[in-house]
């Protein structure tokens, strides 16, 4: 059985870091294409970063040059480091195993 689960969400502060993680179980994640996706109140549900099984990354221009995703396949997990981060940042971010296999998300609220 497919499951992902994220952690490391909760309420930062506007400016601070935070460092969410997803460990994947039941597929061959050293395989997948890995992404962190979010959905902000009101809005649709928007990629944010894509990590290779070779860990080459991507990210959209919002999240560039202050968000940094990694993974170590050894332990079937998948990070994303967030720095100088925002109130617009504000949101349930989501993990996905190749955009077909999600985690349930977790919430992270900014404060200014």
């Amino acid at each position: 059985q497919v499951q992902l689960v994220e952690s490391g969400g909760g309420l930062g502060q506007a400016g601070g870091s935070l460092r969410l993680a997803c460990v994947v179980f039941g597929i061959f994640f050293s395989r997948r294409v890995m992404g962190w996706y979010r959905q902000a109140p009101g809005k649709q549900r928007e990629l944010v970063a894509v990590i290779t099984s070779g860990s080459r990354t991507n990210y959209v221009d919002p999240v560039r040059g202050r968000f940094t995703s990694s993974r170590d396949n050894a332990k079937n997990t998948v990070t994303l480091h967030m720095s100088s981060l925002k109130p617009e940042d504000t949101a349930v971010y989501y993990c996905s195993a190749g955009g077909d296999c999600w985690g349930p998300g977790t919430q992270l609220t900014l404060t200014s």
